[in-house]
């Protein structure tokens, strides 16, 4: 008697993945407000904030291994005078515009900008952002090409 025969046996097709251009975009924001908080308190601390990405290296064998290596990480705030800190979400480069024509959030001091990234997290996850994050979704469409050499629409 064959083995095979005590297994279930099916052809499988993999289910497609639903791509949300909406939920990607939070998340990417999120995870850099996140990311930005983790840096703000690291220097409130007076620590180092090291973030890691994931690369290929080739070791002394000569095999492909996976490891992590140090990353930069922009700061998101602007030193103002008197003190002032100004913050700025950002998607790729650009800030993102809370309203028309307003980029930033104000603080007094360094010490309130976790409470102020806590906030703005509840606000992209709320989709209060939504218009401006397909907006910088778009633009920074544009700067990408197809294979073929035409620019992405």
């Amino acid at each position: 008697m064959s083995l095979l025969k005590n297994l279930k046996l099916t052809a499988a097709k993999p289910t497609p993945i639903a791509s949300d251009a909406k939920a990607n975009a939070r998340a990417k924001l999120v995870r850099y407000l996140g990311e930005q908080k983790a840096l703000v308190t690291a220097q409130l601390e007076g620590k180092l904030f090291q973030a890691t990405k994931m690369v290929y290296r080739t070791n002394e064998a000569g095999e492909r291994v996976r490891g992590e290596a140090s990353r930069h990480v922009r700061r998101g705030w602007i030193d103002g005078a008197n003190g002032v800190v100004f913050f700025q979400a950002r998607y790729g480069s650009k800030p993102l515009e809370f309203s028309k024509g307003v980029n930033a959030v104000e603080a007094s001091k360094l010490d309130e900008l976790p409470g102020i990234i806590d906030t703005l997290i509840q606000v992209v996850q709320a989709g209060e952002l939504d218009a401006q994050l397909a907006a910088a979704v778009a633009e920074r469409k544009k700067n990408f090409r197809r294979k073929g050499g035409e620019k992405v629409a």
